[in-house]
């Protein structure tokens, strides 16, 4: 059985399903520059409308790649702290659309 929402992918083979900002630390913390340098997720699905990708920058550091294609967002950042860029992603990836997950319904009083 697949991801209910989406799936992070490290170039070793180590995949999480739905992970979690702590899961997304762990899997950072273990990118190196020889044999394990990026980190993907993206949803669990066939030609995925969203992902974002965390690669090891040569000159240390992190480069951040966040895209969704039906809200036409393209952004590349770089970044030291795995910590914020976790904390970035755990909150980006919210605000994306999944099928099958309750949307919010509001409600005027």
């Amino acid at each position: 059985m697949g991801a209910q929402y989406y799936g992070a992918d490290s170039e070793n083979g180590d995949r999480i399903e739905d992970p979690s900002e702590d899961a997304l630390f762990m899997m950072i913390s273990d990118l190196n520059d020889s044999d394990n340098t990026f980190v993907v997720v993206q949803p669990d699905e066939d030609d995925p409308v969203w992902f974002a990708s965390v690669a090891v920058l040569d000159e240390g550091g992190y480069e951040v790649v966040r895209r969704d294609t039906s809200r036409n967002e393209h952004e590349v950042t770089t970044a030291t702290s795995i910590n914020d860029i976790a904390r970035d992603l755990t909150i980006w990836m919210a605000a994306r659309g999944f099928p099958g997950r309750p949307t919010r319904q509001v409600t005027d009083f």
